[in-house]
C-alpha cells in the first residue's frame, strides 16, 4: 500500500495497515525533520510538495521491493506539507516471514525515497 498525506503519520494506525498473517519480522523507519541540517540557522520547518505521478512512482518502488525481497506486505507512506522539527516525513515498512528480507527491504526502501524524482522540499529556517 502506498499513501500520500497531509496529516500526521500515526504509528500505530501504519502498523496497524501491514498485512502480517505470515510475518515473523516486521520494520517500520520513520524519517522525521531534524532541527539541525547543517546550515547557519536552525530549521523552522521542510515544505514538502509532489508532482503528479507519485503515487505511480510509490507503487513501483514497493514493486520493487516485492520482488527483491520475500515480503508479505510492504507499506509506503509520504507526508506533504510544511512539517516541522520532529514531525514524520515519511514511513517504509515491511513484513516479512524473516527478519533478514524485513531489514533489507526497508533500508532499500528509505534509500529509493530520498531519491524520488516527483517530491520538491523547500527548507525554511528560523529566523
Amino acid at each position: 500500500m502506498v499513501i500520500i498525506t497531509d496529516t500526521p503519520i500515526d504509528p500505530t494506525t501504519a502498523y496497524g495497515l501491514l498485512s502480517k498473517g505470515t510475518s515473523g519480522s516486521i520494520v517500520l523507519h520513520y524519517a522525521v525533520v531534524k532541527q539541525d541540517a547543517g546550515n547557519s540557522a536552525p530549521t523552522a520547518c521542510i515544505d514538502y510538495r509532489f508532482d503528479a505521478g507519485a503515487i505511480e512512482e510509490l507503487e513501483a518502488i514497493s514493486a520493487e521491493l516485492r520482488q527483491q525481497w520475500q515480503l508479505e506486505d510492504v507499506l509506503l507512506i509520504r507526508r506533504e506539507g510544511c512539517l516541522g522539527v520532529g514531525e514524520i516525513i515519511s514511513l517504509v515498512a515491511a513484513s516479512s516471514p524473516n527478519s533478514e528480507d524485513a531489514f533489507s527491504a526497508c533500508r532499500h526502501g528509505i534509500a529509493r525515497l530520498k531519491k524520488m524524482s516527483t517530491v520538491h522540499k523547500r527548507e525554511q529556517f528560523a529566523e
